[in-house]
């Protein structure tokens, strides 16, 4: 019993160590981790509970950025609130299909978005990038997107949201990562609760990863500033979590 919670709190510290970094990667490694290494038997629930443990992390993670003034909170602001609406109503669509067309999908999903990303590495961005006029439908748009994509996959939904934020304003990397973290943990507190009145939340796993998610932020964030100076690199390391772990996914699924 006390392995098995060192193993939680362990694979919560890689999932906040990615939050951390990348601002994203978080419940693309929490699902993945509560079903394959945990042995949560029922996605809906590994889905619910790594919602509650990204959102948590990720508003840890989020206090650091926000000291580093790397967070830009008007954009943040917007793009959260119109994400949120969408989290609910993809929530309610997600516990209506199988959980096992869910993983597939999602792994579908994460590919599409590493390999988006990787198209737009070169481009270093804006650092006076911010939300205004004439670009406050795009990011709109892409918030009720992606909040969407995060109810129905139960994510905190960082690594739609990071490409969304650059899409849609040009801002840097390392500022989509910090701005990404309060609509992640707007994301995931929505989807969790919506899981949480269905009974498909594991309290005492969520509070492991919690917990391990807390330690390993601080980590990545350190590492994220270190990577960021380099144009390309910290796009592209992305990138490549998100294909190692959808092709992980789609290996277990269909092998």
């Amino acid at each position: 019993m006390f392995g098995h919670v060192l193993l939680e709190i362990f694979c919560g510290c890689l999932i906040g160590f990615t939050l951390g970094l990348i601002g994203g990667g978080g419940s693309i490694l929490a699902v993945p981790l509560m079903v394959y290494v945990v042995g949560v038997e029922n996605p809906h629930v590994a889905i619910g509970t790594s919602a509650l443990a990204v959102a948590v992390n990720a508003l840890a993670g989020l206090a650091q950025h926000a000291r580093l003034g790397t967070v830009k909170w008007r954009c943040a602001a917007i793009f959260a609130g119109c994400g949120v609406a969408g989290a609910f109503g993809g929530a309610a669509l997600g516990k209506a299909v199988d959980g096992q067309k869910l993983l597939t999908l999602f792994a579908l999903l994460m590919v599409l978005v590493g390999v988006l990303m990787l198209r737009g590495r070169r481009n270093p961005g804006c650092e006076g990038a911010a939300c205004h006029r004439g670009n406050v439908g795009r990011v709109m748009g892409c918030g009720l997107g992606a909040g969407v994509l995060s109810g129905f996959f139960g994510i905190g939904g960082g690594f739609l949201i990071v490409p969304g934020l650059v899409a849609s304003t040009g801002m840097p990397i390392l500022n989509a990562i910090g701005t990404s973290l309060v609509a992640v943990a707007a994301f995931g507190a929505s989807t969790a609760l919506s899981y949480t009145m269905s009974g498909y939340v594991d309290w005492g796993m969520a509070m492991a990863f919690i917990a391990g998610g807390i330690i390993g932020s601080a980590g990545g964030m350190r590492m994220a500033r270190r990577m960021a100076g380099s144009q390309g690199r910290l796009t592209t390391f992305f990138a490549v979590i998100i294909f190692l772990v959808a092709g992980y996914m789609l290996a277990r699924i269909f092998w």
